[in-house]
């Protein structure tokens, strides 16, 4: 039986898993352990570390999204919409109705499940399974592996960003961000060389592809098109065991992108499937359409593609994914 790992060099290697899938460690079920996956080794030392190196001049720059982006959003998504009330004649609020997964946003590990044939011995189900067995009925019923679990401490920790669509520009290699371009684990091992990229056990791993941008410079009817497509193509990286090992090896806490899946959309390998693997597997969180361009911009200007980054998700009890409310500090 696995041992619950207490630091990230206790992590086993990829080849060393048990099983794959499923990396069920972290505590009983309903837990703050389990709740937390791999920010269980988010420790005060590794933070005060992080903090202690990365920390330099100052600079800093937001990673959210302006909420009311996509406005026009893929799956059925509600578009934000915010309204000012007067609570007097001296004084206003406002009020939100959003759908965090329509702009940049965590996904919490109530987003996504796994097939229950992922499952091993006399365990297999034919239902869908969440992280660390979470049932659909639970996901109804209890707060078990909410979001809430998250924004007690926040997600603190080293970050790294791979410029992709900065090195892809580089090489000539065109693509759109709304079309199904696989991005190979040879490219990220690139680019990270090409930006002397340096890794570490706990990093955040951000991977920008340029969706901002090119959002920004889409017209209306090329926003409305891609809204009303029946299946939307999204970029994103490649599903391959390769890749996965690489992701595992590494022992990122968690991954993020401004790609609206952060895998390639539709899913080309189920067997590989990085919702199913990061999220409902090992308890890594999943981070999509942040805003990495003024990152981008930053990392350039200084010559440093490493970081301290801060993020703290809703406090709301049994949720399913939120904004990062994230900052990146150098």
């Amino acid at each position: 039986m696995t041992m619950t790992p207490k630091s990230f060099k206790e992590l086993p290697s990829y080849d060393e898993l048990e099983n794959k899938h499923q990396f069920w460690v972290w505590g009983s079920p309903g837990s703050r352990e389990e709740g937390l996956g791999m920010l269980n080794l988010l420790t005060p030392e590794h933070i005060a570390k992080s903090a202690a190196s990365e920390i330099r001049s100052g600079e800093r720059v937001s990673l959210g999204w302006e909420f009311h982006n996509l406005d026009y959003p893929p799956f059925n998504r509600i578009n934000f919409d915010m309204k000012i009330k007067p609570v007097s004649p001296e004084a206003f609020d406002d009020e939100y109705h959003i759908n965090p997964q329509q702009s940049s946003q965590w996904d919490g590990f109530r987003h996504h499940s796994q097939p229950g044939s992922y499952s091993e011995g006399d365990e297999k189900v034919d239902e869908p399974l969440w992280f660390g067995g979470t049932t659909r009925k639970e996901i109804y019923e209890t707060d078990r592996i909410g979001i809430h679990h998250w924004a007690k401490q926040g997600i603190v920790t080293r970050g790294v960003l791979v410029d992709y669509a900065a090195w892809a520009e580089l090489n000539d290699i065109k693509y759109s961000s709304f079309e199904k371009h696989i991005i190979p684990l040879e490219h990220i091992k690139a680019t990270i060389e090409h930006f002397k990229v340096e890794i570490k056990p706990g990093d955040l791993l951000f991977v920008r592809i340029g969706l901002i941008k090119e959002w920004e410079n889409m017209n209306e009817s090329q926003r409305k098109a891609y809204q009303a497509a029946k299946v939307p193509m999204h970029a994103g990286l490649e599903e391959t065991d390769e890749m996965l090992r690489w992701i595992w090896n590494n022992h990122f806490v968690a991954v993020a992108s401004d790609a609206v899946s952060w895998e390639i959309y539709p899913i080309q390998n189920r067997s590989f499937s990085h919702h199913y693997h990061l999220l409902a597997g090992w308890g890594m969180p999943i981070g999509e359409m942040f805003d990495l361009e003024g990152l981008s911009e930053l990392c350039h200007k200084l010559n440093r593609f490493s970081f301290f980054v801060s993020s703290v998700p809703f406090n709301a009890v049994g949720g399913v994914s939120s904004p990062p409310n994230a900052v990146a500090i150098f």
